[in-house]
């Protein structure tokens, strides 16, 4: 019995939190593998699969200071919640994450392996590197806050069309839209000053991507320099000026006749009535009035960053 224990005591505690219905169930290809892996690497493994909405936030947060390390298995939504459990502790571990969602824009602006089997492997070699977290109103998000046209896409569409189609389901779904476009009147305060107009999305991020359709170029966007990428799309008046929009983001050219975008640590919005947000591609819930803060290299991710 002593011997069992002190080979307990001796091993390192790590956790994997894992989404059963991210992507196409591809946590049960390799996973297996990836387990093994960090057994072999000196960790006991605890093995966490979510059933419902919250479940990670609520191991992150209650069981997240017994374990060395708490790997996320799943996709941006499933990566958020994690996240979100993490900032509510004194001494949060080191994060991992082995992305396997549909979208994963998070993992494609960090240059993540979704290999989980090598993500395990750059997991256990990687030494904790700091990265900005979002702060909105009370909750927290990892790469992405916006409201407006699109932001509803990722968590309307149906799993099944997000497992099928990917970023095209996030486009068709989006596209069906088009001749009724909402436009909101806002006011927007940041470090720099205010902005008040109508605008059809405005988006707070610190990501490379959004959805795999908005893409900014490597020089602009830093991780963890303490700011955030805000950007705010003005109405079209016809197709012509829709077709200049959506041709900025293909080319990363923004035409400021009808986007703004600009850097900021803080950022506050108002608007006429509650409107709709999401939060890392989920439901963020109805919002009149909201802060938005940048929480410098609050979280310790284990990854080699290729975007600093």
């Amino acid at each position: 019995m002593s011997d069992k224990k002190n080979l307990t005591d001796s091993l390192k505690k790590l956790a994997i939190v894992v989404n059963p219905v991210s992507g196409k169930g591809q946590f049960l290809v390799g996973l297996s593998r990836a387990i093994q892996h960090f057994c072999q690497a000196g960790y006991c493994v605890t093995i966490y699969m979510t059933q419902k909405k919250d479940d990670a936030t609520a191991f992150a947060q209650y069981r997240g200071e017994e374990h060395d390390i708490l790997v996320c298995c799943g996709g941006d939504g499933t990566l958020n919640e994690t996240v979100n459990g993490l900032m509510r502790l004194a001494n949060p571990p080191a994060l991992g994450y082995i992305p396997l969602g549909t979208t994963n824009d998070f993992a494609n602006s960090l240059g993540l392996i979704k290999n989980p089997k090598k993500a395990a492997e750059a997991i256990i070699v990687a030494e904790p590197t700091a990265i900005d977290i979002g702060q909105f109103g009370n909750t927290y998000f990892t790469y992405i806050a916006a409201f407006g046209i699109f932001t509803d896409v990722s968590y309307t569409t149906p799993q099944e069309a997000k497992q099928t189609f990917g970023h095209l389901a996030y486009l068709l779904e989006g596209l069906t839209r088009l001749s009724d476009i909402p436009v909101y009147h806002t006011v927007v305060e940041h470090d720099l000053g205010r902005i008040e107009g109508d605008f059809i999305f405005g988006g707070v991020t610190n990501s490379m991507s959004v959805a795999g359709l908005v893409k900014f170029k490597p020089d602009f966007v830093s991780l963890r320099d303490g700011y955030f990428e805000v950007f705010l799309i003005k109405p079209p008046q016809n197709i012509s000026h829709l077709q200049k929009i959506i041709g900025g983001f293909i080319t990363q050219t923004y035409d400021p006749e009808w986007i703004i975008l600009l850097q900021t640590a803080t950022v506050v919005f108002h608007f006429d009535n509650p409107i709709p947000w999401t939060i890392d591609g989920e439901n963020g819930g109805d919002h009149q009035n909201i802060t938005i803060r940048c929480l410098p290299e609050k979280l310790r991710l284990l990854a080699e960053i290729k975007c600093e």
